[in-house]
Formats: C-alpha cells, sequence, structure tokens
C-alpha cells in the first residue's frame, strides 16, 4: 500500500513538471549596467562621429585585444602562453588595421600562421598539447579578427559612421529588450543546456526591441535605408546576435566559467559584451553591400 502511494505521488509529480513550464529565475537589475554605459557611450559617439576611421578600428583593435585575451584565458587556463597569446594579439591586430590595407591581410594571416606553429618547436610542453594550443591561438584570431573586422569595413562605407550608428544601436535595444522582458516575464527556456537564463519571451522583446529602434533610427539618421530593410535588418541582428552570445556560451560553459572577464562592471568582461557583435557585424555588413537597396558601394 505504501509502495503504490508512494507510485502514486511520483505519477503527480511527473505530471505536474511536465505540464507546468519552469519559471525561468532571472538575474537582479544591477545598476552597474547604467554606469557603465553612460561612461562609454559618450567616448564611443565621439569617435565614430568626429574622428577618422582609423581611430575607430583602433577603438576595435583595444577593445578586440581585450576580448582576445579573455578567449585565451578560456582556452589556456593556468597554461599561460605568452609567446602564443603575444602572436595572436600581433595577428589580430594586424588583420583589424588591415581593413585600412587590404593587401597585408593575407601576408600578415600568413605570418601568424608561421610564428604559430613554430611555437612548438621551442617549447617544452607535449607535442600534442603545443600543437593544439597553437590550433587555439589560430583559431582565435579569426573568430575575432574576420569578424570584429567588419565593423571597420563598414566605418569605410560611405555613410559609413550612421551605419555604425544603426548597427550598434538596433544591437544593443536587442540586447538590452531580451535582457529586460526576460527578467521581467521569462518563463520558458531557449536553450537550458547552452544558457539557461535565455528564455523565449526574453528573444521576442529582444525582437520587438530592434524592429522599434531600427525604425527610429531610419526616421533620425538613415533615411535612405527602406522600411523593409529596417525590418529585414532588425530580424538579422536578433538572430544573429543571440547565435554569437550562445556560441560563447558554450565556451564559457565547457571550462565552467560564468563571465569571461570583470573589466566591465555590470557586463563581464569584454568578451561577454561583444559576443552579439561577432555575428552580428559581418551579417550587417555583407546585407548592406550585397542585399541593401542603400547605395554604399560608390
Amino acid at each position: 500500500m505504501v509502495d503504490l502511494n508512494l507510485s502514486m505521488q511520483e505519477y503527480k509529480t511527473t505530471g505536474q513538471q511536465q505540464a507546468d513550464p519552469t519559471p525561468v529565475t532571472a538575474p537582479r537589475f544591477d545598476p552597474r549596467r547604467i554606469y557603465t554605459i553612460l561612461v562609454l557611450a559618450p567616448l564611443v559617439y565621439a569617435v565614430i562621429r568626429y574622428l577618422p576611421p582609423l581611430a575607430f578600428s583602433g577603438v576595435v583593435v583595444l577593445a578586440g585585444a581585450l576580448a582576445l585575451f579573455e578567449f585565451y584565458r578560456i582556452c589556456f587556463g593556468d597554461r599561460g602562453h605568452a609567446w602564443l597569446t603575444g602572436i595572436g594579439m600581433t595577428g589580430f591586430t594586424a588583420v583589424i588595421l588591415g581593413t585600412h590595407r587590404p593587401d597585408i591581410i593575407g601576408p600578415a594571416l600568413l605570418a601568424t600562421l608561421v610564428c604559430i606553429v613554430s611555437v612548438p618547436l621551442f617549447s617544452r610542453s607535449p607535442l600534442e598539447q603545443s600543437l593544439k594550443d597553437g590550433a587555439l591561438t589560430l583559431f582565435g584570431v579569426l573568430y575575432l579578427g574576420l569578424t570584429l573586422g567588419t565593423l571597420s569595413m563598414t566605418r569605410l562605407l560611405p555613410e559609413g559612421e550612421w551605419l555604425i550608428f544603426f548597427l550598434l544601436l538596433v544591437t544593443w535595444a536587442s540586447d538590452t529588450g531580451a535582457y529586460y522582458v526576460g527578467t521581467l516575464f521569462g518563463r520558458h527556456r531557449l536553450a537550458p543546456r547552452i544558457s539557461p537564463k535565455k528564455t523565449v519571451e526574453g528573444l521576442v522583446g529582444g525582437l520587438i526591441g530592434a524592429i522599434i529602434v531600427g525604425y527610429i533610427a531610419r526616421w533620425w539618421f538613415l533615411p535612405e535605408l527602406s522600411g523593409l530593410d529596417c525590418l529585414i535588418l532588425a530580424i538579422l541582428l536578433t538572430v544573429t546576435g543571440l547565435w554569437g552570445d550562445l556560441t560563447e556560451s558554450v565556451m564559457k560553459r565547457s571550462v565552467g566559467m560564468k563571465d569571461s572577464g570583470g573589466i566591465l562592471p555590470g557586463h563581464g568582461g569584454m568578451l561577454d559584451r561583444l559576443d552579439s557583435l561577432l555575428f552580428a557585424a559581418p551579417a550587417f555588413y555583407y546585407y548592406v553591400t550585397l542585399a541593401s537597396r542603400l547605395r554604399v558601394s560608390e
């Protein structure tokens, strides 16, 4: 009789778990997020609006180098690898600045590859581990260099400063909408195995925020962009931004890390802040140059 009662209780408990979606415990609002934005936003605006494209590329190099350092810390852990990190940083910088001189990107990547594969010749680490670490080093250069390089390429386009503003504002609106809607109303997990705090409600909130800000930006400073392009770009940037975020979450979860770093109060590390742009920036650049009605190639 006791066994029967226990079985019935287990059945009821299981049924309730299956029927009722488990609410997602959302993080508390951190005011440091606002303070960080209030400090950085005017600086970024001034660089984009009033300084030449090369200055903006310098900012991309600085932010990307910090993100790359965090990436190597995720990959290498306590092993350090100062030589590989230095080579990766140099190759990354060359790729970003190479957007102003495309003819040097190929030689820069080739030199980076040769240097990386030469490190095991002088390393005391096991050969297999040295080769894996070398592959991770080159992957970091490509992962951050080729993706963030499209930011500099976008800035070099006609109307480039306004296109950068559009990209940043819509991506930020998507992230912010997803964060706050997910915090307040998040109930259905989107990718529980990868990022338990991501919710379907947050994704919808991010998409709505991106669409609203996209049309405001078109009305405000980029009327050359068609209404259809705004809608497509809002969807595209939301999806690719989420994709980039989840990709970084996979890397952090594989080593048991919550944040890539703590350099940005309330936001975690620089890689955490740039993860959405890593896939959104290339998608935006190639849509604008290849598919949009906005004439930017002349």
